[in-house]
């Protein structure tokens, strides 16, 4: 595990700021070539990819599923990289904020400083995520008690 640590990075599950990092690895701040600590983690992705990332994460923090993901970035001297990307849910807890904690890791070594991510694949390891629309429905079966619907007159 100490051989990882470098590659580990935690999010914060708050779509609004773009699920920002808390903490990461050193290798993970030395190839995004900064200080990561508050920095959106949805912005590091091209606009084309964005929407699909932040789905990714809202699957794995809201369905707890596991998410394997391929992603190809730019170095500095405009060759392609590939990383690897892994997801994990963190339990969440009562007082807590929800977040996540991942793994980011190059094929190969020697990358420079790497940008425009694009996802070029994923996979979710677990059951199979439900549709948005459902996960908002199994939410509102679970409210238990008297509930007033707001309507016409």
């Amino acid at each position: 595990m100490r051989e990882l640590l470098g590659d580990i990075f935690v999010l914060s599950y708050d779509n609004s700021a773009g699920y920002p990092f808390r903490v990461a690895g050193t290798r993970v701040s030395a190839l995004l070539g900064c200080d990561l600590k508050n920095r959106s983690f949805s912005a590091l992705f091209k606009p084309d990819s964005r929407r699909e990332i932040e789905e990714i994460i809202a699957v794995v923090a809201e369905e707890m599923l596991v998410a394997v993901a391929g992603i190809t970035a730019t170095a500095q001297d405009g060759s392609p990289a590939h990383l690897e990307l892994l997801l994990l849910p963190f339990n969440a807890r009562a007082h807590t904020p929800m977040s996540l904690t991942g793994l980011l890791a190059p094929f190969g070594d020697g990358h420079s400083v790497l940008s425009d991510f694009k996802l070029t694949s994923w996979r979710y390891l677990g059951h199979q995520p439900e549709k948005l629309v459902p996960r908002a429905l199994r939410k509102l079966a679970v409210a238990r008690g008297f509930m007033v619907y707001e309507g016409l007159r």
